[in-house]
């Protein structure tokens, strides 16, 4: 059971396990058309699986709570052997989560995605791990498992600290009150269609902020890099030049690395530093979890 050692708070990732099937091909497939691949590679991932990789190899100390069907013990294997704790996650008898993706010959990637066991988390499975929390610890969140207003209700209940990364967006976040997270990491897109407003960066900032005054939030710009507001505050991240190989996993890397920089303190212009370079590094190598850097990692990197 997690345990506040001097009152130190803890990082709950609550979100969904998947086997990624990465496909490599010339081009996304049009509709209608049929296309030979150019090689076929299985990985670990799914954006909770992803997100709680990254915390751990920047050096949160971090739990992970989500479901896996007969075959997710591989998944289980990756989260311990990143250093996440997986004695939260349970057992379905349903397909364990799995996506197909393509990547292009440019590192861009299309992504479908079957949910399987990631959405039969239920309302008393969510009791039953944040149970173990309490005020102050940090919950991140996704959109690739159900129940999700439920959670967000009852970590808001509790004092939680609720990261959300609102992606896929989907009908669902209709029903989860947006008025209980306190960070949001999202792109313009997911931006514009919360805050009903155009991809604008500018205008999305400006929709949030007064629709959720009381919420950082933190809008990545994919090539024009990112930028933080909160409480009238603006700061603006580039990114760092890279070779694309893979773009899957770039936005969880960010996300991992950003909420533990801000978790033990950092200055925020360290912490979209610090993720954008992260961020960087995960591009620069194929698969979702295996391109995660760790920190040494990163401090060891000359980018920048």
């Amino acid at each position: 059971m997690p345990d506040k050692t001097g009152g130190i708070m803890r990082i709950l990732d609550f979100g969904s396990l998947n086997i990624d099937y990465v496909y490599g091909v010339d081009h996304i497939v049009a509709p209608g058309e049929t296309l030979a691949s150019t090689q076929r590679s299985v990985f670990p991932g799914g954006k909770g699986l992803n997100q709680a990789v990254a915390l751990a190899r920047a050096g949160a100390r971090v739990w992970q709570a989500g479901m896996v069907g007969p075959e997710g013990g591989l998944l289980l294997d990756v989260c311990r052997d990143a250093g996440v704790d997986t004695h939260l996650v349970a057992r379905s008898d349903v397909a364990t989560g799995y996506t197909v993706i393509q990547v292009d010959a440019k590192g861009q990637n299309c992504i479908l995605l079957y949910g399987g066991a990631n959405r039969q988390v239920d309302e008393g499975y969510v009791d039953q791990v944040l149970a173990q929390f309490s005020a102050g610890d940090y919950l991140v969140l996704q959109n690739e498992i159900s129940c999700l207003a439920y959670l967000v209700d009852r970590a808001g209940a509790l004092g939680m600290k609720v990261i959300l990364n609102p992606s896929p967006y989907d009908d669902a976040l209709r029903t989860v009150d947006l008025g209980k997270v306190s960070l949001f990491i999202l792109n313009e897109i997911e931006g514009a269609q919360i805050s009903g407003g155009s991809t604008d960066p500018a205008d999305v900032l400006g929709r949030l902020g007064e629709q959720y005054p009381q919420a950082e939030v933190v809008l990545t710009l994919g090539a024009r890099g990112s930028v933080y507001q909160c409480g009238g505050h603006r700061y603006e991240q580039g990114i760092f030049e890279v070779e694309v190989i893979d773009t899957t996993a770039a936005g969880d890397t960010f996300t991992g690395y950003f909420v533990w920089a801000r978790s033990v303190g950092k200055p925020v212009q360290e912490a979209l530093a610090l993720a954008a370079k992260a961020s960087a590094m995960a591009v620069s190598q194929q698969g979702a979890a295996p391109s995660i850097p760790t920190m040494e990692q990163v401090r060891a990197s000359p980018l920048g």
